[in-house]
């Protein structure tokens, strides 16, 4: 094989010329072959996610996904917040953790709807735990009334979120 260009010549096979290179040097008995793909990995996903985001706008919901690095504070930045809009704005929370509740217990002291989506070793809520978590949010007492709706990420930076 050739070692400049992948080719299956013989190795002796030299790319160096000393003459004007006026033609194509063509090698075509390459066994390689590139293949464009353009369908998304997340195609999915973002289309799920599209349909989250009319959600949101059919109720005139702002809503915010707070993602960052496990114990930087987004729960008690969420806890702050909620007291301090509650009266004049109506607010929930989609609470995402690996495995406890704990954050949704502190989020419903608040009094404010929430829902607890566990993702049992996921690293982050994607497009469909959060549409599941959108639908049963809005079941519960004021939850079909929402103007700004919370979504509290997984605190894992380690994978990408989607």
């Amino acid at each position: 094989m050739c070692d400049s260009c992948g080719c299956p010549s013989p190795s002796d096979h030299n790319h160096d010329h000393t003459h004007d290179h006026g033609h194509t040097h063509n090698h075509s008995t390459s066994t390689t072959k590139t293949v464009d793909v353009h369908t998304s990995l997340f195609a999915a996903n973002d289309a799920l996610a599209k349909t989250n985001r009319e959600h949101f706008e059919e109720i005139g919901a702002v809503a915010l996904n707070l993602i960052s690095s496990p114990g930087s504070g987004k729960t008690t930045l969420l806890e702050y917040t909620i007291e301090a809009l509650k009266s004049e704005i109506n607010i929930a929370v989609i609470e995402g953790d690996i495995e406890t509740e704990r954050d949704a217990d502190r989020i419903r002291a608040k009094g404010v709807p929430v829902i607890q989506l566990t993702t049992g070793g996921a690293c982050h809520l994607d497009a469909s735990m959060t549409h599941r978590g959108f639908h049963l949010l809005q079941k519960q007492p004021g939850g079909d009334k929402i103007d700004l709706l919370f979504i509290e990420n997984v605190g894992n930076l380690v994978c990408p979120a989607t």
